[in-house]
């Protein structure tokens, strides 16, 4: 299971998702930046909320892995299912299946701040004024 280091994560968005890789953004308020990514690659079956608050992670259920090897064939690397606040009257359940994770702390911006802070990283979809 997923250990998450100390921190206010509380709110989570998917900051980037593609073929190679899905990352998942958390922080106490995500309007100005997050401090956690969890990084996955390769990821083969995605199944959450666009954006959630306070996660509840937990080892897949066996109904669960078997479903997975049903749809995908084989077992993945890594499995992590959650349940979260999604806006719903019930939480949401979110199921994640990749070749790789990775959690990497650091602040990651999510707006232009004119001369960023060496260390900071700028959101993949922050650019500078007049960038387009």
């Amino acid at each position: 299971m997923i250990q998450l280091p100390e921190g206010p994560w509380w709110d989570w968005d998917v900051v980037e998702w593609n073929a190679g890789r899905l990352r998942l953004g958390a922080g106490s308020d995500l309007s100005y930046h997050h401090g956690l990514e969890l990084v996955f690659s390769d990821p083969f079956l995605v199944s959450c909320p666009a954006a959630f608050q306070d996660p509840v992670f937990r080892e897949p259920t066996p109904e669960e892995m078997r479903a997975l090897s049903r749809q995908t064939g084989e077992t993945p690397d890594v499995v992590v299912a959650f349940e979260a606040a999604a806006g719903g009257p019930e939480p949401a359940s979110g199921l994640i299946a990749a070749g790789g994770l990775e959690l990497v702390r650091g602040t990651v911006l999510r707006y232009w701040p004119g001369d960023p802070v060496p260390g900071d990283r700028l959101a993949p979809w922050v650019r500078p004024p007049g960038a387009g």
